[in-house]
């Protein structure tokens, strides 16, 4: 999975913990979110310059016409 699917993942299983049928079953799918939300995080933090940004806008469903400046070369 990419950075951006981790986050709608997350964001997913934040909706459904909403309805869980016990307190065990929201804390399992609020873990499993929090395992998802981590990895979009690690998936931003590993240096890469190159990475999408039209998918992590499309994917926080910011609505932005603009993402940000194109991947370039490091310096």
């Amino acid at each position: 999975m990419t950075g951006p699917e981790h986050y709608i993942a997350a964001e997913e299983l934040l909706e459904d913990a909403g309805h869980a049928r016990d307190e065990d079953d929201a804390a399992r799918v609020l873990g499993i979110a929090q395992v998802h939300a981590t990895l979009a995080l690690a998936a931003t933090a590993v240096g890469r310059r190159d990475i999408d940004n039209r998918a992590w806008v499309a994917a926080a469903g910011t609505g932005l016409s603009r993402p940000g400046p194109e991947p370039g070369p490091r310096h």
